[in-house]
């Protein structure tokens, strides 16, 4: 299926929820935030959040530094 990350389009396998694309993309899940169709998506929501075709994520990682 289709979906759009950070403006880019991406082909994933069906039946993923946001945890396991993250896994899918080897994206660490502790140092991101994500938004899921213009809306930030908790991070307690992403195991029950399935990802459907079309969807429209923007992820963000979090840089350490000074």
């Amino acid at each position: 299926m289709t979906i759009t990350i950070n403006g880019e389009p991406r082909e994933i396998p069906d039946g993923l929820d946001v945890a396991a694309l993250l896994d899918h993309l080897g994206v660490r899940r502790d140092r991101v935030a994500i938004e899921l169709n213009r809306d930030i998506l908790p991070r307690a929501k992403w195991r029950e959040t399935q990802v459907r075709a079309n969807d429209n994520f923007e992820i963000v990682h979090f840089v350490g530094g000074g």
